[in-house]
């Protein structure tokens, strides 16, 4: 399934990095930075974490809350947030379902190796939960200033 932009978003309900399930809806009247990324404590993941952790204040300036989507269990999750001090919630999708919808679990290839695994993408979804951006095969260098961006520009 593929997602587009001016649509719903579709709802999900994943557990927390704090322990809690997280609703799409619990949302609404709020920005959402969805960010999907392949794994905690990796290289790139960790800067694209730390990039939306050093930029928080300013998304919630704007009403937008961050929220991290990958396929690791709660314990890593929470290892990962405390490691780095991440202000924003990371969501399990040990199934991966919620990227299916999203569209982002993909067939991968690292030297030479084929897998299925999470393709690093962000959709911002407006107050009132349509997809209003994407950005699939993200790179992680200057990605979130973007997003920031894109939010200042066209949702504030």
């Amino acid at each position: 399934m593929t997602v587009e932009t001016g649509q719903k978003a579709p709802a999900f309900e994943l557990v927390a990095s704090n322990g809690e399930k997280v609703k799409l809806s619990d949302y609404k009247g709020k920005n959402v930075v969805l960010y999907f990324y392949p794994k905690d404590m990796t290289p790139g993941c960790t800067t694209e974490a730390c990039d939306f952790r050093d930029q928080h204040e300013n998304f919630e300036d704007l009403d937008a809350v961050i929220l991290g989507v990958s396929p690791d269990p709660v314990e890593r999750h929470e290892k990962f947030v405390d490691k780095h001090g991440l202000p924003f919630l990371l969501l399990v999708d040990e199934d991966h379902k919620v990227a299916e919808e999203y569209g982002v679990w993909k067939l991968k290839n690292n030297f030479g190796k084929e897998y299925m695994g999470i393709e690093r993408s962000t959709f911002i979804i407006d107050k009132e939960g349509n997809l209003s951006k994407e950005w699939r095969k993200v790179k992680v260098k200057g990605h979130v200033e973007e997003a920031l961006h894109y939010i200042q520009e066209n949702l504030s």
